[in-house]
């Protein structure tokens, strides 16, 4: 009996070894459903799957940004134009309308025989338009001044509308208003002028 069971032992040992194997061994049969639909492992720890798609997968092109195109060189360019211009080009010329007449008295005697009425307008430059309108009051002073040395000297008797009293009275009129300011002043238009009897 000792010589059949100590040839009995390690038979049963290995049929047993052999059945745990079997039972413990993943996937085989499905025997262990947590591990059944796991994915195979490739060797390096990680399932085959997992590694393919994460270090071989292929580069995704929308986190890498497309190459200006030319509407967008475009685009950037009027954008920098707005931004350090204010948006709008200054322009070159500009013309300042007084907003009210002139009335200038023609004294004869001491006696005010007429009124002559007149709408005068400077021209300058763009950048400068603002700022003059800010010293109206000083441009207006300065030309009524020239304009009623002008009426004293007789510069609106006769045919007062005629080029040449005309043509002098506009350069007197320029000069008074560039010597009162040193913003630009180009020309003063006489825009209107009559003759109203006093």
């Amino acid at each position: 009996m000792k010589k059949i069971l100590a040839l009995l032992v390690p038979v049963l040992a290995l049929v047993g070894g052999v059945a745990a194997g079997d039972m413990l061994r993943p996937g085989a049969k499905g025997d262990h459903p947590a591990t059944a639909g796991a994915p195979a492992d490739d060797g390096h720890g990680a399932p085959a799957e997992d590694h393919a798609a994460g270090d071989h997968a292929a580069p995704d092109v929308s986190d890498h940004a497309a190459p200006p195109s030319a509407d967008d060189h475009a685009a950037a360019a009027d954008g920098h134009g707005g931004g350090e211009h204010g948006g709008e080009a200054v322009p070159a010329e500009g013309w300042f309308t007084f907003p009210s007449q002139f009335f200038v008295p023609l004294m004869r005697n001491g006696d005010m025989g007429a009124v002559m009425i007149l709408t005068l307008t400077i021209e300058t430059g763009g950048a400068d338009l603002p700022a003059m309108r800010q010293q109206e009051h000083r441009l207006r002073d300065a030309l009524l001044r020239e304009l009623l040395i002008h009426a004293n000297t007789g510069g609106f008797d006769g045919n007062f509308t005629a080029e040449a009293r005309l043509a002098p009275l506009r350069e007197r009129l320029q000069r008074a208003a560039q010597a009162s300011t040193d913003l630009t002043v180009k020309a003063v238009l006489i825009e209107d002028i009559a003759r109203q009897a006093g």
